[in-house]
């Protein structure tokens, strides 16, 4: 009886698995003409707001202060929007304040590398862009199409990805031009509205911090 479940568990087994490597590189083709249209355009509407661009780079100069000092690593996260940004993973808005003010000093005094962060949702966009591409042209190239290929693509981008991500982060996602830019503010941020409103202790899922652009406001 164990021998008869064992070989029923191992034959269901290796059925999905061969059914995995089947369907996968279907799968990641679709994928991939997809991430290879909506990446470039995700890239180039951040590169043409200025905006952002500044709000982008302060949100990683706070990121990068706020770990500086905790002296590690945080699981935090951002979003850059044209009227400033929201922090994630933290809940102490003075602490938040504090880093972000420091940040956008650091930034005015021409500390540049601060707009990098390792993390960054470009440098993931990037590494996925690189992936799907490789494959289409290892697809084209040599007419290979195999659950190889793709892991041949995804190696090469994971190598590739944080290279490249930094680059993009530095020139086309955030600004360290921020001369003009300044913090006028900041509330809490909240996933649900009507939720805080019945739940006395309901904790923000993160800050936003606002921000003016001084010089756009003259215009």
């Amino acid at each position: 009886m164990i021998f008869l479940l064992f070989n029923f568990f191992f034959i269901a087994i290796l059925f999905f698995l061969i059914i995995t490597l089947i369907f996968i590189p279907y799968g990641f083709t679709v994928y991939s003409f997809l991430t290879i249209f909506t990446v470039p355009q995700q890239i180039l509407r951040i590169a043409q707001n200025k905006s952002i661009r500044q709000n982008h780079a302060l949100e990683h100069a706070t990121i990068n202060i706020l770990e500086r000092y905790a002296g590690r690593t945080l699981p935090l996260s951002g979003l850059a929007e044209k009227k400033g940004f929201i922090i994630s993973g933290i809940y102490d808005a003075d602490l938040i304040l504090e880093a972000a003010r420091e940040g956008l000093f650091r930034l005015k005094k021409g500390e540049c590398d601060l707009v990098i962060h390792k993390k960054c949702g470009t440098s993931i966009a990037i590494a996925n862009f690189i992936a799907a591409l490789l494959f289409l042209i290892l697809i084209i190239s040599t007419g290979i199409f195999s659950i190889f290929t793709v892991i041949i693509a995804i190696l090469v981008a994971n190598l590739l990805g944080p290279y490249l991500g930094e680059l993009v982060q530095k020139y086309f996602t955030t600004s360290c031009a921020v001369e003009d830019l300044e913090i006028v503010g900041i509330k809490p941020e909240y996933s649900n509205e009507f939720t805080n409103q019945i739940l006395f202790n309901y904790m923000p899922r993160g800050y936003f911090i606002q921000t003016e652009n001084y010089r756009l406001l003259k215009y």
